[in-house]
């Protein structure tokens, strides 16, 4: 072998060794960077998992909290009207107190008398709760307000001639729409007929 040929293949070799470190040196960079991802990879998995479990926490928490109001609500609707029960029962007292006296003296006066002041403290009463009558004799008929129970024949149309029931409105809310009797246009088949009965 000549030494140019010797020359030439030590050549090729220390090329064919520098390209083999070279692809050694970018293979050591993309394992460096598979590692780097990796450990990028594994951290997230770590935050997840951490979000995850906050996030379990978080919903037993307000699992907790809404059985927690639930059971205060239900408390609340429980005893809510207490106040006004043991009110009323005051004047459960006053009533059997007005009853007991009616009968010891046997004066109706008497009992009559008890039985207004009674009335007057549940009036009362019911003005605490913000209860008030619906006025409605002499009034236009109106269905938010008045429940008709009997018409009767006028040249006057949809007044209230007649309360059969009281009604009440509690803060602005009708509870019980006042039970009435109203006027009504006289048919036209009833002014026939006693048009026909005159004759």
């Amino acid at each position: 072998m000549s030494k140019e040929t010797a020359k030439k293949q030590a050549k090729d070799q220390i090329e064919e060794q520098n390209k083999n470190l070279t692809r050694a040196d970018e293979t050591i960079k993309e394992n460096g960077k598979l590692e780097e991802l990796a450990n990028a990879l594994e951290e997230e998995k770590k935050r997840s998992e951490d979000y995850l479990n906050r996030l379990k926490y978080m919903q037993a928490d307000f699992e907790n909290l809404k059985k927690r109001l639930d059971r205060q609500l239900e408390e609340v609707r429980k005893y809510c009207n207490e106040r006004l029960v043991l009110e009323l029962l005051g004047i459960v007292d006053e009533l059997e107190v007005a009853v007991q006296e009616g009968i010891q003296t046997e004066s109706m006066a008497v009992f009559l008398q008890g039985v207004e002041m009674i009335m007057k403290k549940l009036k009362r009463v019911l003005e605490k709760e913000e209860v008030s009558p619906i006025e409605c004799v002499g009034q236009a008929f109106d269905p938010s307000k008045h429940e008709v129970i009997a018409k009767v024949e006028n040249d006057e149309e949809g007044k209230i001639i007649e309360e059969i029931r009281k009604g009440y409105i509690m803060k602005g809310k009708v509870i019980r729409p006042s039970v009435v009797k109203i006027t009504v246009k006289p048919s036209s088949k009833t002014t026939k007929e006693v048009e026909s009965s005159e004759r």
